[in-house]
């Protein structure tokens, strides 16, 4: 080993990638009594968390194991024993051992008390530090293999840095300025390793209709969401929060979770249905309208609803209703009342695509798992070899599920490869 571990008697570890999942994975094998190196190419550590959950950073979901793999769609099952090792509470426990308070939100989220990203972040770094790794700053660009044997690796830069076992946690695609860029895929490749290719998921989506232009901008806060696959007529995603309005079409909480589920993406598919008053039942929506039109009897459709809907989307839901915007209130008729009620509870948008892969919260495909040793994260090809986080070959839905991955599945390799 080089530098400050060249004459340790320890057992050295590599860790590639200063990540959720490289960060737990080297105080892991520090702690288990490794020699432990985590390379990084940023300056600065976890700059992907510094942006997760809008710079909040949803850390876990305080669920069950069960309930956790639940809402893992792609190779949930293999996160079992990690997760089992080391499960959500055990995550909050140890960031509260940190001198970080967090707090549980609705859907089980749990986040810093501070609600501030950067404070996770200095909390993983600090424990790093408190077990004694030393970083270096630089980019890997191949493994060292021998007899079979993961060894080392070899840098940009020209130096060889040797090692008893390398971890690999250097995330997807997703963010690419973060650091991001694929890399842990071609290492794994030279490796032997399968690479499912790596699409978006947890990604805003681009929709066909024009409208969302006029929108931009817009954040709805309590509207809900269904989501209906038009091939099998079956609604296949059903929540309620928040949703963002941009030029190409929706993104938000709502959109990136629902995006997960739209496994078969092709144009004009999926169809989203946007229910903009889901506190009112339709017949105590025909009676908000009802008023609000007896109040507005003499003035014009248009200029009626300021009291109903955000002014960006006036203009829109006027010209989806049909009803021609100079009609006076007066005028509108039961029928025409009843499809416009109808419209605000089920405001349609149409699917015609995933935003690029860079634009995803996380990326689905990575590393074949059935490649890996579940409970090691061991490679079964190379012994020595260790795989975390996003470079795997598993995704989940949003609500702090995929850092927790990344949490467990780093610790796993962590603590075993320094043994």
């Amino acid at each position: 080993m080089d530098g400050a571990f060249a004459n340790d008697s320890r057992k050295s570890v590599l860790v590639i990638g200063g990540g959720a999942a490289g960060l737990m994975a080297a105080g892991a094998a520090a702690e288990g009594g490794a020699a432990v190196t985590l390379v990084e190419r940023n300056p600065r550590m976890g700059r992907k968390l510094m942006i997760t959950g809008k710079g909040r950073c949803n850390v876990t979901n305080n669920c069950t194991v069960e309930e956790f793999i639940a809402n893992v769609p792609e190779n949930g099952r293999f996160l079992y024993s990690a997760l089992s090792a080391f499960m959500p509470q055990d995550m909050m426990a140890f960031l509260e051992g940190q001198g970080l308070p967090v707090k549980t939100e609705r859907g089980n989220r749990v986040f810093p008390c501070s609600d501030k990203a950067r404070d996770v972040v200095d909390a993983l770094v600090e424990y790093v530090r408190r077990t004694g790794c030393r970083f270096r700053q630089g980019r890997v660009v191949s493994l060292r293999i021998k007899d079979g044997c993961c060894c080392g690796v070899q840098m940009e830069d020209g130096e060889a840095l040797e090692a008893d076992a390398v971890i690999v946690c250097t995330g997807g695609l997703s963010y690419p300025l973060t650091g991001s860029t694929g890399d842990g895929y071609r290492l794994a490749e030279q490796a032997g390793h399968t690479i499912l290719p790596p699409r978006a998921s947890l990604v805003p989506l681009v929709c066909r209709e024009e409208w969302c232009r006029e929108a931009q901008g817009l954040s709805l806060r309590n509207c809900a969401l269904r989501v209906l696959d038009t091939r099998k007529n079956k609604v296949i995603f059903e929540d309620f929060g928040e949703m963002l309005f941009t030029h190409f079409g929706v993104s938000g909480p709502m959109a990136l979770s629902a995006s997960a589920h739209m496994r078969e993406m092709e144009p004009g598919r999926y169809r989203l249905e946007i229910d903009l008053k889901p506190a009112l039942a339709p017949e105590q929506l025909d009676a908000r309208l009802v008023r609000d039109f007896t109040e507005n009897r003499n003035r014009d459709f248009a200029n009626s609803l300021g009291a109903l809907l955000p002014r960006s989307l006036c203009p829109v839901l006027v010209r989806l209703s049909g009803i021609r915007p100079d009609v006076k209130c007066n005028a509108i008729t039961r029928e025409q009342r009843r499809d416009f009620a109808a419209l605000l509870k089920s405001l349609p948008l149409t699917v015609e695509d995933f935003r690029p892969v860079e634009e995803a919260i996380v990326t689905s495909g990575g590393v074949k798992v059935g490649e890996l040793n579940a409970k090691t994260m061991e490679s079964k090809k190379v012994s020595g070899l260790y795989f975390a986080g996003e470079v795997l070959d598993v995704d989940a839905y949003t609500g702090g599920f995929n850092l927790q991955i990344a949490f467990s599945t780093g610790i796993a390799a962590g603590r075993h490869a320094c043994r």
